[in-house]
């Protein structure tokens, strides 16, 4: 559960207009979908909802459905009776049952099948739903909250979510800002997160942040958004060498390290050096440069198949190209309907699609 103490900070106009979009909409017994980057606080957006609402004293449930596999997220959602499935030894109530006369966030919502968005929907239009190998039908009085990172109205036109479900939840959009929009809070967040780190390791004081310190926090683009300034700060604050003096030195990315382990297909390939004897150097031998670039893009091509499972529309979107565009590339290099390397559902993938177009 999402403590009420934990506050939303900013004074950016779009993130005060956020603010008071919430303010407005949390009184109303109706869904709401929160849109937003990782990182930007939708939780705390649903824990705000919830709290000024007349529901306030009721239990606030949160749930990620990208952490759960279909029948585990099913489970876990509507609960089950004794016998249900293998190691169902005991009836348990699932979330909607706990969450009667409350609120309950989901989180990662497009990461729902469509099975269970179905039964979601159910929930949300009737208010009713029966647990897992039950016949009989559990009336519940829930709002529902739900938060994801991706296009929703996109997805529900490329049939990858429901379009009923999203009409219901679409109620009111709530979309967060990203942190990179409210550049004057960046500094305002970073002392907020660094004075919390300062008590938490039980230093007299926090001396703030140099001049150096803050351009840095300032200038960074934050794809992380709060989270990853949250964890920036909290990093600098314990590091600092001298407690009494601004902290100066910021590390952006902790894994920077001329030791740091990189993948095999990341490592530059350099030519060896030649000997200091330049009799012993060999020639330079011919070099088509066509034909390695080609290779390059087929085994490119090859790999993302593969860690697509074979299907050219995932495979698409994961390259960053049109499905026209990856069919074309396809054919150049004699790819189609042929099966990639270690995939083995590709070739019936293959074919499906190219007889599918």
């Amino acid at each position: 559960m999402t403590r009420p103490n934990q506050s939303m900070l900013g004074s950016a106009s779009v993130f005060l207009d956020m603010l008071e979009q919430v303010s407005s909409a949390a009184p109303l017994n109706r869904p709401v979908l929160v849109i937003g980057e990782r990182g930007t606080g939708k939780e705390l957006i649903s824990a705000r909802l919830h709290y000024l609402s007349l529901r306030w004293e009721k239990p606030l449930l949160t749930l990620n459905c990208a952490a759960l596999g279909e029948s585990l997220l099913e489970a876990e959602l509507f609960g089950h009776e004794a016998g249900a499935f293998t190691g169902a030894t005991r009836r348990r109530e699932g979330f909607f049952e706990r969450a009667d006369g409350g609120t309950l966030f989901l989180d990662e919502i497009a990461s729902a099948s469509m099975a269970v968005q179905e039964k979601i929907l159910r929930v949300v239009e009737y208010g009713e739903f029966q647990r897992l190998g039950a016949s009989a039908t559990i009336k519940v009085d829930v709002r529902l909250v739900a938060a994801t990172n991706v296009d929703l109205p996109n997805e529900a036109a490329n049939g990858k979510f429901r379009a009923d479900l999203l009409d219901r939840l679409a109620f009111d959009v709530v979309t967060v800002p990203p942190l990179r929009e409210r550049p004057g809070d960046i500094l305002l967040l970073a002392r907020h997160f660094g004075l919390a780190m300062a008590q938490e390791i039980k230093l007299s004081v926090f001396p703030g942040f140099s001049p150096r310190a803050q351009r840095i926090l300032e200038t960074h683009s934050w794809p992380g958004n709060v989270r990853e300034l949250k964890n920036v700060v909290e990093r600098a604050v314990y590091r600092a060498v001298d407690p009494d003096q601004p902290i100066d030195k910021i590390v952006l990315d902790p894994f920077e390290s001329p030791f740091r382990p990189r993948s095999a297909a990341l490592k530059p390939t350099s030519p060896a050096a030649p000997e200091s004897n330049a009799s012993t150097f060999p020639p330079l031998q011919a070099y088509d440069f066509f034909a390695h670039i080609a290779g390059i893009e087929q085994e490119a091509l090859k790999i993302a198949l593969v860690n697509c499972g074979g299907n050219q529309k995932r495979t698409a979107a994961h390259l960053g190209l049109a499905y026209h565009q990856l069919r074309n590339l396809l054919r150049k290099h004699g790819m189609v309907g042929s099966a990639t390397a270690n995939s083995p559902q590709s070739d019936d993938t293959i074919e499906e699609d190219d007889q599918n177009g």
